[in-house]
């Protein structure tokens, strides 16, 4: 597929039957509606879920999840401005109101020159001859310098104190002397709002910059410090929106924006003060329509406001969608649910657009309106301006001056339109902002109330406990639950999954609130002690460790935190972290790496193996030598040589401290103090290992569930090798040192490599000069061409608009032509038969405005509202296109990626609607103004309009400049939101560790450098701005110098002189106007490039093009094979991963993958599902090449169970759902979950299969998500299964019940499983053990046993027993 296929194939998001990936979407309806119970939910309208409860119960679960309803406050955006931004904005506020006052001063002037004109006899009337005029019916005025002129004939026989006025023949020298003054005048007017545009825009802009920072830091900060309740409402992506998206359109709400809004408003008011100075009458008679126009502007503005808020929440619950699917793109990939996420995606981009369409609407209809009223006010003011003319109540320039005062009043609010739509966007995406950071957290992290004791002895007590998820109300986890845990000692947890184990880690971790009993920490009920504190003297290593894209360190060192050494030198640092590393077996592999504990883990630790992530994260636990510690499934995910490394650190870690233990792998605790073995809320039985096994009850059975088939000859030699284990495994350390050594050499030099995979497409686009404008535009249009009629209205809508500015100059031309012809009383009834069809004329023109500017709004709106649409479809799809490799890379991490495909296409709408109105109106007044100028008047409209282009320059130079910065400080706020989204991922884990403040100092710095690196750039676009500004006034004293002077010679007539200088002055403000969007249009151009970028990516892995063969469904049989495969990974290429791997799985074979960490099991399964290609070597299906074959057609083949279960937000039916690429039937759901195990307890489930199970799974334990995980694979029904660890996160007694099924499922089909728990793959036909990088011995169960090699010694490692031959071997 060519790039330009890419785009033009893909072009409309609306036309399903053109995307590449046509599959039938199943339960789509639940991911229709924002408010639908089935799928993403927001955070509000929660009374009815605790209908059911008690008062007592649904208020202490309502506090956890409740978030309060806001509404828009314009002032709220400046809560956080302190004394100095007070002052700085002060000056701002002064220097827009001074600018503001400005153009009522040059609608006086140009009154005063109105006047001076119309003094003058018409130029068809004379010509100056000899010194003299020369009058059409031949009557001389001779001029002397003595006596003036001497009249010598006159027609002009009246009374002139009649009416108060006073003829007298104008010196033509004296009128080009006035005229020159008031042109003086209105150059320094220009100088004054050159100087003042440029002091209030740079002062918005910088403040706007600085106040948004401090409203982001806020609301990180306030998010963190959030319970973990309102977190299992709320997705990690809707947060990384927020903070990327939304917090921009606030920003764009504070800054220069405002200023123009108070410059225009004070135009108005000013416009009022000096209309009113100079005829209180006529001021009172047209002031109605001024009045409507506030109207208009302030109900417009309310609906804006209102329809937008609405159209962000729609998208911020997207971004959540999109977040999970990103983060989980090889899920996604392996099940082929591009076209399904993509839907989804669209089904919530549809609600957005939807609201953001008739926010649109509302903009364009308020612009009509605007225009109407304001040119009522011009018709009205015309229609009685002349009846009072007529009766000398007013005179030419006080009527002139009220005339093109409250039309530049009026004129101020149809440019505001735009602006107030921004402010209106911004409005409402603060209001969910603000609504978090005013929310009251029940466990407030920040709060320094409760108590603190004095010395922690470490006894936990819970009494009585009673508990409920605020997430699932139906549902009761703890009922009464008692257990007592002395100080020092080791206490398991065990139990099938939903027993409650890690439920009591989160309420001793006060992530929770229990809604009856107490849960004690030496005797003190933790709901009275201080939680923050409480958290320090706890440590907590969970099932699936978080670490963050910073240096082994600085990971450990964050245990630290709360501590005396937590402001220590590097150097007691650096020992206290030693001494943690040697403590968790971490230090021996991080002195192998080339820098030590200076190396970088990668985001969320991804290079990292699962056990050196979880020895580091032990490491970090007890660096602080706490008094209590948490392991929830510490080492489910470990191979058996990593557990036994990580087991052996946990023992020492567990040794004088309190430690609670959650295991699913009962070798991991069988030396515990206690054990207890919890079912349902409730214990069962509890007492030592031995004590147990006695009993003969719930414990013995988990433990038969994990029995290893012991070898079935004589094996006394098996003592013997204890020594060789040590030995062996001492061995192993250093081979893997050696591999991490490497491994850690590539981390240093290679971390911002690119993917084998994109390496042709990042040379091929490098190779390219950056797309220009012109490109850009053509792309947007291709995507939006199925609108292109819609944009036709609109463009001709916006002409129309545009003409009709020309035509307004017409008539005003017109109207001053008639002033000045019938100026005397004789001429008055003539005056008002010409200048009432004026006034006609101008309520015609608000008529025709209020149609073509309110249907160009809409229409812009319509076309921009769904182009953004199509352009996030699009973005989003061809993201999630992209091979693995893509998302391998540093800069395309799941943060930088979410807030690009959040802001990217917001940039593009804000030149929608009203801001393209006002470009198509700007360039039809500028070019149509020009033609027309130049055919009526040659030399004046050359001289004006060849001034305007020095706007243009002006204004593109400005829209490069800032094209350039807004890609230079991409960067910067990529790698801010990207730490953003970081810290809400692992919310769990920084709230264990009280990072909030260090996360959000640390934010707060990265802000601060953005901001001053962004002043120079402020300062220069605030510049130009103002250069800008002062030029439109510099115009009008030229034109009304040369034009006077053309005037006064007799070349030009007044009616040509005011048609050519009304357009200009038009030409130049629009033009002026739409160069105040630069930094839009600049931020506009940079996301253009981007998306362009992506679209014409094709990653060599290409699961949308339909070439490659394809093997028939009913013919795959299944057989896989390896051939000297050569692998290392694109993002760390001088690390070999595979060396010449050899394997053959034949068709129906059960094969089994063991090994340590990091030897190629994974990497294996990569392979297979086609995530990536070998350097060297043949991966073979059936003895085809899988590289030939078509990419999505082969993957339809296989499904796969990956060790971390991806669950995304919806219900249970609709996740299960997912693994078919067809509609499924209740019935094969319910059968699929059978299969796993896991049908009876969804239907123990007050709402059965569609119970949500919540953000990333979260309303799940981890065993819970693992069996709903297979069930997915297994309605799948492929011919290759793949199992990563899929019953790692089980219990035993489920695990042994899935295993059955997993048995049962691998029958007639290829099953390759990577293992750590032996006992799941004792019975597979081919064993394959795994060491840096190759096979290093295969066989069965029996034969590797017999062998006494390094799969014996993996097998020893799992003994439940000291002697290993009793009972099990």
């Amino acid at each position: 597929m060519t790039k330009k296929e890419s785009i033009s194939n893909h072009a409309d998001a609306d036309a399903d039957e053109k995307q590449p990936l046509r599959v039938a979407v199943h339960s789509v309806s639940e991911t229709s509606s924002i408010k639908s119970k089935k799928e993403y939910s927001t955070i509000s309208s929660v009374q009815d879920e605790f209908a059911g409860l008690s008062d007592h119960d649904a208020d202490i679960l309502r506090k956890q999840i409740y978030v309060p309803n806001l509404t828009a406050s314009f002032l709220r955006l400046f809560r956080y401005a302190d004394k100095k931004d007070k002052i700085i904005l002060f000056f701002g506020v002064a220097a827009s109101v001074l600018e503001g006052v400005m153009r009522p001063l040059m609608s006086v002037v140009f009154g005063a020159a109105s006047q001076q004109f119309t003094d003058l006899p018409p130029s068809g009337m004379m010509s100056m001859v000899n010194g003299g005029y020369l009058f059409s019916n031949n009557t001389y005025m001779a001029y002397n310098d003595t006596t003036g002129y001497n009249e010598t004939t006159s027609s002009y026989p009246y009374n002139s104190t009649e009416y108060g006025y006073k003829y007298k023949p104008l010196d033509p020298n004296q009128f080009i002397s006035e005229i020159n003054i008031l042109a003086l005048y209105l150059a320094l007017i220009g100088l004054a709002v050159s100087i003042l545009t440029f002091i209030k825009s740079y002062i918005f802009i910088d403040r706007a910059e600085v106040l948004a920072a401090r409203i982001r830091e806020q609301y990180l900060a306030a998010t963190l410090r959030q319970n973990i309740g309102y977190f299992d409402k709320l997705g990690s992506g809707e947060i990384t929106t927020r903070i990327a998206s939304d917090t921009v359109l606030v920003q764009d709400a504070m800054s220069e924006k405002v200023s123009y809004v108070i410059s225009h408003g004070t135009t108005f008011l000013a416009a009022v003060v000096v209309a009113y100075t100079q005829s209180a009458l006529l001021s009172s008679i047209i002031i109605g329509s001024v009045i409507m126009i506030i109207l208009v502007s302030y109900f417009g503005s309310k609906a804006i406001t209102k329809y937008s808020e609405r159209s962000l929440e729609g998208y911020s619950v997207g971004g959540s969608l999109a977040e999970e699917a990103i983060s989980s793109v090889r899920n996604v990939q392996a099940f082929g649910l591009q076209d399904r996420m993509a839907q989804a995606y669209d089904k919530f981009l549809e609600v957005s657009e939807k609201w953001s369409i008739k926010a649109g609407y509302a903009a364009g209809l308020q612009a009509g309106l605007t225009f109407l009223f304001t040119f009522s006010l011009d018709s009205l003011a015309y229609w009685q301006g002349t009846r009072l003319l007529t009766e000398g109540r007013v005179t030419v320039a006080s009527m002139m001056t009220v005339i093109m005062t409250l039309f530049q009043g009026a004129f101020a609010f149809t440019i505001i339109s735009p602006y107030l739509s921004n402010i209106s966007t911004g409005l409402a995406a603060s209001t969910k902002i603000f609504a978090t950071i005013d929310r009251e957290s029940p466990i407030d992290s920040s709060s320094d109330e409760g108590q603190r004791l004095a010395e922690v002895k470490g006894d936990i007590e819970l009494r009585n406990v009673r508990f409920i998820y605020p997430s699932r109300p139906n549902v009761t986890v703890l009922r009464d639950f008692n257990l007592k845990i002395p100080a020092g000692k080791t206490v398991a947890l065990v139990g099938a999954s939903g027993s409650g184990k890690s439920t009591i880690v989160g309420l001793i971790e006060r992530f929770y609130n229990p809604l009856g009993g107490e849960v004690l920490l030496d005797g003190h009920n933790m709901l009275d002690l201080n939680t923050r504190w409480l958290r320090q003297k706890v440590a907590l290593v969970s099932q699936e460790p978080s670490l963050f894209a910073c240096s082994i360190l600085d990971n450990i060192c964050y245990g630290l935190i709360g501590t005396p050494y937590e402001n220590a030198s590097v150097v007691e640092k650096c020992d206290l972290v030693i001494e943690a590393c040697k403590q968790a077996n971490a230090w021996d592999f991080i002195q192998d790496l080339p820098d030590g504990l200076e190396t970088n883990v990668g985001e969320r630790g991804f290079l990292m193996s699962g056990g050196q992530k979880q020895r580091i994260a032990i490491a970090r636990a007890i660096v602080a030598n706490p008094r209590i510690l948490l392991l929830d499934e510490a080492t489910s995910a470990l191979d058996t040589q990593s557990e036994g490394i990580v087991q052996e650190a946990l023992d020492r870690a567990s040794k004088n401290r309190t430690t609670i233990v959650i295991a699913h792998r009962l070798s991991t605790i069988k030396d515990a103090d206690m054990i207890v073995v919890m079912h349902t809320g409730t214990i069962l039985e509890q007492g030592t290992h031995e004590e147990l096994l006695a009993k003969n009850g719930a414990y013995y059975g988990l433990v038969q569930a994990q029995s290893i088939e012991a070898l079935k000859e004589d094996s006394s030699e098996s003592d013997e090798s204890d020594e060789s284990d040590e030995s062996d495994e001492s061995d192993e350390g250093e081979q893997a040192g050696i591999s991490l050594a490497n491994y850690s050499t590539t981390l240093a030099k290679v971390r911002t490599g690119k993917s084998t995979s994109s390496a042709i497409f990042y040379k091929e686009i490098d190779a390219k000069k950056r797309a220009s404008i012109v490109e850009v535009l053509t792309m947007l249009f291709k995507i939006g061409r199925a609108d292109l009629t819609v944009m036709l209205v609109g463009l001709y809508s916006g002409a129309i608009t545009g003409v009709a500015f020309i035509g307004i100059g017409v008539i005003y031309a017109f109207a001053l032509q008639y002033l000045q012809e019938y100026s005397t009383p004789d001429d008055y009834e003539r005056l008002k038969l010409a200048l009432y069809p004026i006034a006609g004329f101008l309520f015609m023109h608000g008529g025709i405005l209020l149609i073509s500017s309110t249907t160009g709004g809409c229409m812009f709106s319509y076309s921009s509202s769904r182009l953004v649409r199509r352009i996030r479809t699009l973005s989003f799809r061809h993201l999630l296109r992209q091979d693995v490799a893509y998302f391998d890379a540093d800069e395309h991490s799941v943060g930088a990626l979410t807030a690009s495909l959040a802001n990217d296409a917001q940039s593009i709408e804000a030149l929608g609607g009203e801001t393209t109105n006002k470009l198509v109106e700007a360039m039809v007044i500028f070019i149509g103004g020009f033609i027309f100028s130049v055919i009526i008047g040659f030399k004046l409209g050359l001289v004006m309009f060849g001034t305007v282009p020095i706007i243009l320059i002006i204004g593109g130079f400005r829209f490069k400049f800032l094209a350039e910065f807004v890609e230079q400080s991409k960067e910067g706020n990529e790698k801010s939101s990207t730490y953003a989204c970081e810290a809400t991922s692992a919310i769990r884990t920084v709230l264990s560790l009280t990072r909030e403040e260090e996360i959000v100092e640390r934010y707060r710095t990265n802000l601060q450098i953005l901001i001053k690196g962004n002043r120079i750039a402020n300062f220069k676009s605030a510049f130009l701005d103002g250069f800008a500004r002062g030029m439109q006034y510099f115009i009008m004293a030229l034109g009304f110098w040369y034009g006077g002077t053309l005037v006064a010679r007799g070349e030009y007539t007044i009616f040509q002189f005011f048609l050519i200088f009304v357009v200009v002055v038009f030409g130049s403000e629009n033009t002026t106007t739409v160069f105040t969007f630069a930094p839009e249009m600049g931020k506009a151009l940079k996301a253009g490039r981007s998306i362009k970028t992506l679209l014409e990516s094709v990653p060599e892995i290409d699961a949308w093009i339909a070439e490659g063969d394809v093997i028939p469904a009913d013919e795959v049989n299944g057989e896989v094979e390896f051939q000297d495969v050569h692998f290392r990974y694109p993002t760390r290429p001088e690390v070999p991963v595979l060396k010449g791997l050899n394997l053959t799985v034949k068709k129906g074979q059960f094969v089994a993958l063991v090994g340590s960490s990091g030897c190629g099991k994974s990497t294996t399964i990569g392979l297979i599902e086609s995530f990536y290609r070998p350097q060297r070597g043949t991966v073979f299906l059936d003895g085809r090449d899988i590289s030939t074959l078509n990419v999505s057609a082969y993957r339809n083949n296989i499904a796969m169970v990956q060790q971390e279960p991806v669950l995304y937000a919806g219900s249970i039916k609709y996740n299960v759902s997912l693994g078919s690429r067809q509609s499924v039937s209740d019935e094969e759901i319910e059968t699929a979950c059978k299969q796993a195990n896991i049908h009876n307890f969804i239907m123990s489930l007050p709402e059965g299969y569609d119970t949500l199970c919540g953000t990333k799974g979260t309303l799940l334990s981890g065993g819970q998500k693992q069996r709903i995980a297979i069930a997915r694979a297994l309605i799948r029904q492929p011919k290759v299964l793949l199992l990563d660890e899929a019953t790692s996160a089980l219990d035993s007694e489920s695990e042994k019940i899935v295993q059955a099924a997993l048995d049962d499922a691998a029958k007639g089909r290829t099953t390759i499983a990577v293992a750590h728990r032996l006992s799941t793959i004792q019975n597979a036909d081919v064993i394959y053990v795994f060491e840096n990088g190759k096979i290093l011995e295969s066989g069965t169960h029996q034969q590797l046993l017999a062998n006494r090699a390094k799969y014996f010694d993996l097998v020893q490692l799992q003994a439940l027993e000291k002697n290993e031959k009793n009972v099990w071997f």
